[in-house]
Parts: C-alpha cells; sequence; structure tokens
C-alpha cells in the first residue's frame, strides 16, 4: 500500500545539516552509491552557498529528516566539461531537470519512502513548470531502478545502451501509473 503523500515533506538544506549528511554519506547503504563523503558535503556546501544552481532538501517523513533530495538544471550541464564524459546529455531538451536522491537511515529502506518522496518532489516540480524530468541511477542499483519505475519513471528509449554501464536514464511519465 503506497505511503500517504501527506507523511512526506522538503526542507532546504541549510549549514546546519552538514553533520546529518555527513553521517548518512558514511553509512554503507549510501556510500556504496554516492562518493567519498567529504567530496559529497563540498558539493553541497557549494549549493548551499550559491556556487552550483543544484538545490539540495532533505526528505522529511512524519516531520523527521530522512533522507536527501537534490534537483539539477540539465541546461547548466550542457557544456564541454559534462559533455565530453556525458554525451548523453545534449540528446534531452536545455529545460529538462535532473533530480537525485538517498534515503539516509537504513531502517527506512524499502518501505516507499523514496518513491513516496520522489513522486511527492516531481509533483512539486511539475507545479513550477518543469515538463522533462530525469533521474540516472546505476543500472545495478535494483533498489533504486524499482522506487524510481513505482514513482512514474521509464526508461528513455533512445538513450538505452547508450550512456555507458554505469547510466541509466529514466525519465518522469504523467501516465505511467495509469497503466500500472
Amino acid at each position: 500500500m503506497p505511503l500517504d503523500p501527506r507523511r512526506i515533506g522538503f526542507s532546504p538544506v541549510g549549514e546546519e545539516h552538514y553533520p546529518l549528511l555527513r553521517a548518512w554519506l558514511e553509512t554503507p547503504h549510501v556510500r556504496e552509491w554516492w562518493g567519498d563523503p567529504e567530496e559529497e558535503i563540498g558539493f553541497i556546501r557549494d549549493m548551499v552557498e550559491g556556487r552550483d544552481t543544484t538545490r539540495p532538501y532533505l526528505i522529511q517523513f512524519d516531520g523527521e529528516p530522512v533522507g536527501y533530495i537534490q534537483v539539477w538544471f540539465l541546461g547548466h550541464h550542457q557544456n564541454e566539461d559534462w559533455t565530453k564524459d556525458n554525451p548523453w546529455l545534449l540528446e534531452l531538451p536545455r529545460a529538462a531537470v535532473g533530480v537525485d536522491l538517498s534515503i539516509g537511515h537504513a531502517d527506512k529502506l524499502s518501505i516507499g519512502i523514496g518513491s513516496a518522496a520522489l513522486a511527492a518532489f516531481v509533483s512539486h516540480l511539475r507545479g513550477l513548470g518543469h515538463e522533462t524530468i530525469i533521474i540516472d541511477p546505476d543500472p545495478t542499483n535494483a533498489r533504486a531502478v524499482r522506487a524510481y519505475e513505482k514513482a512514474g519513471f521509464r526508461p528513455v528509449e533512445k538513450l538505452l545502451g547508450r550512456t555507458g554501464d554505469d547510466v541509466l536514464i529514466l525519465q518522469f511519465d504523467p501516465k505511467a501509473n495509469e497503466r500500472s
């Protein structure tokens, strides 16, 4: 049974959240898919302090922080530095946004929070006018791929097999839940 979306909320990350985020980044289930905790905190600090256009948020469940979610602007990454290693970026609309997330507490995994949070965040982004929303998990992260598909994301067919071994591009499909 899906979680009641009213149990999910988001709050902007501030510097007071760095210790919590660092602790999550050091846990094995997050560390497996994210980079070095210190480097990741540096990226988040750049976001919070305005040196990066990506916007970071805490995922709240019943008012308590349980995870992290960020939205990045694809057009800001359609440059030579990014596209030399990720040419697929040029095949998506410049106005597209990407989302990344993780559940920080291991005891909150596989109970529907990730897919519920992603669905709620997508609803928020669509309310802001974003039509193309992507997520790019490692295809071997089966738990994440399942959660993203449950939230309405589907593979971008034209990019299958063309993004290397470590990225599966999924795009939000508003009709996906009608077909499920």
